[in-house]
């Protein structure tokens, strides 16, 4: 161990608590991949000439942006080798490799970054620390006037329902304590919020980040969930399938939390942002009064009904973090009081009213209203053949009753196809989407996607054939999205199978149950002719030893030798 300590780059500080032979950034599966939306957040906080300390594992495009921004940067690392990968890679980097509870920071740092949590700031080799006593631990290294942002995973997120397989042992080697025996972890915004300012600290936002713990895509605060967020903004934040086991169709329960209004209780994960109050400029001055904590059950009465999407509470006037960020692609908008702005430097947009157009179809098929998804598709095809989108599905268009509208934009092809094409690969994908989530329809249930399809376009007034099928999936596949469902079969399909399976089971189980019973009724049959035969043996033996047989038998015996005899003659 000594060769290998001996090995480490100048900048690695070693403090006590390493794990010499562990490496976290080798279980990624574990550790949360922020992406656009956390590093915008993140680089709007980052100070230009101040200290920023990163805790715990993250991400190496976050790193390397903290490092390129920050005045001066230090990392926490409980793992050796990530911490040598990590100082060599960056050399001006000051890493320290240890136990968080043993850190004992010369000067206190203006921007605290833990969005890995505090699962993965102790030892293996040590008993567990509390969470509580983790965060005090943590808030000691901010600054006062300066910010820590905090990720932390809900235990009852929506993902959590979603997922059949066990949360707490997803069967990664760094689970070796389990995660949810710890008294003191939060167990919802509150208890959150209260623990950070028992910590000495403000809350200043907290966000409720979607659509999953793995790979976050969009980040809500508090403020704007309080309110009835459109459709084309909630609606792309399902979490979906991937290679999981699922246990419940991830959009229909998503889409329920958000219409619910319960986006920040039942959120994948936590990101606060928290503030340690200013050091007062004297012994007589009073200390400051602690922030209240902006909550939209402080804006909004239990028996109030909620404003629209565009008002809000004054307290969001002048608040110099966003209400939101959310990630389509390689672009990150920021949601504002009166729609979506794109960034950087983007117009602001107001985002498009109306429902989700698959799930209008969706309902229409589950109540068998085919004159409804008549009307609906014949709308439908109009608006693509006069100015519709060419890139635009089911699942990306909302209807508000007369005109429909693309929730993101997206880049026009150099050729784009016909309508009628067009068209063909909405309806495709849709189809896909309905077989694949078990739905109900009216049309026979073994009917395929490419039968269902055709079937659609010609309610839509705007028959196709299967050459244009084919068009339409090859343009389906260009545009890089494709709408096949991923291999890995749900809770729902297994269930499904199972019925199907007990179903097999019975009807084998009765044929059997008639076969033994037609068996028995042989073998008994069997029996009593095995029985006759011996009595019909029985007396054939006696009459063989009577007196008439046997003379007869020999009366009989000069007969047949002459007619032998005639026979050899003749022939």
């Amino acid at each position: 161990m000594s060769e290998r300590v001996n090995e480490a780059p100048g900048n690695v500080r070693l403090i006590g608590g390493e794990m010499l032979l562990w490496s976290d950034m080798s279980h990624m599966a574990g550790v949360t991949d922020w992406r656009g939306a956390a590093l915008e957040l993140v680089r709007r906080m980052i100070p230009g000439t101040g200290r920023v300390l990163l805790v715990g594992p993250h991400p190496q495009v976050l790193v390397d942006d903290v490092v390129s921004r920050a005045g001066e940067t230090a990392v926490l690392l409980r793992s050796y080798p990530d911490a040598c990968a990590l100082g060599e890679r960056h050399p001006e980097l000051a890493v320290h490799c240890g136990r968080l509870d043993v850190f004992d920071a010369e000067e206190p740092y203006e921007l605290v970054l833990a969005l890995d949590g505090l699962l993965r700031t102790h030892s293996a080799e040590a008993p567990a620390t509390a969470w509580t006593e983790s965060l005090r631990a943590l808030s000691a290294l901010v600054a006062p006037g300066g910010r820590l942002v905090l990720g932390v995973r809900n235990d009852l997120g929506v993902d959590r329902f979603i997922e059949a397989r066990t949360a707490d042992r997803e069967g990664g080697d760094d689970q070796w304590a389990p995660h949810g025996f710890d008294p003191s972890y939060p167990s919802g915004p509150g208890a959150l919020d209260g623990a950070l300012e028992g910590a000495g600290l403000s809350v200043e936002r907290c966000y409720a980040a979607y659509p999953g713990r793995q790979a976050p895509r969009a980040l809500l605060a508090r403020e704007a969930l309080a309110f009835d967020l459109p459709e084309s903004i909630t609606f792309p934040l399902s979490a979906r399938g991937g290679d999981r086991t699922l246990v419940a169709d991830p959009l229909r329960l998503t889409r329920l939390v958000f219409r619910h209004r319960l986006g920040e209780e039942l959120a994948p994960l936590w990101l606060a942002v928290a503030t340690r109050p200013p050091a007062p400029p004297g012994p007589a001055s009073a200390p400051p009064a602690p922030a209240s904590r902006l909550s939209p059950y402080d804006d909004v009465a239990a028996d109030e009904p909620c404003g629209e999407f565009d008002t809000g509470p004054e307290e969001w006037e002048g608040v110099a973090l966003p209400l939101g960020l959310i990630e389509e692609g390689a672009a990150v908008h920021e949601l504002t009081r009166s729609g979506l702005r794109r960034l950087p430097d983007g117009e602001e947009h107001p985002a498009p009213a109306g429902r989700v157009v698959e799930e209008i179809l969706v309902e229409a098929c589950a109540r068998e209203d085919t004159k409804a998804v008549r009307e609906l598709l014949a709308a439908l095809a109009d608006w693509l053949e006069s100015d519709g989108g060419p890139c635009v599905a089911a699942d990306s268009l909302v209807y508000d009753g007369e005109r429909f509208a693309a929730i993101a934009q997206t880049a026009t092809p150099a050729v784009p196809p016909e309508p009628r094409v067009v068209l063909c690969r909405v309806l495709w994908r849709f189809a896909v989407r309905l077989l694949a989530a078990g739905h109900h329809h009216p049309w026979p249930w073994p009917l395929e996607a490419d039968q269902l399809t055709l079937t659609l376009c010609g309610m839509a007034g705007r028959p196709c054939d299967p050459g244009d099928l084919d068009l339409a999936r090859k343009y389906d596949a260009e545009l890089g999205h494709p709408a096949e469902q991923a291999d890995t079969p749900t809770y729902r399909d297994l269930l499904g199978a199972r019925d199907r399976l007990a179903d097999q089971l019975t009807a084998a189980l009765a044929r059997i149950s008639r076969l033994e019973t037609k068996l028995s009724y042989r073998e008994r049959e069997l029996v009593r002719a095995k029985s006759k035969v011996r009595r019909t043996q029985r007396k054939s033996a006696a009459v063989r030893r009577t007196l008439g047989y046997r003379l007869s038998r020999r009366l009989a015996r000069p007969r047949r030798v002459a007619r032998r005899v005639i026979r050899m003659l003749s022939g």
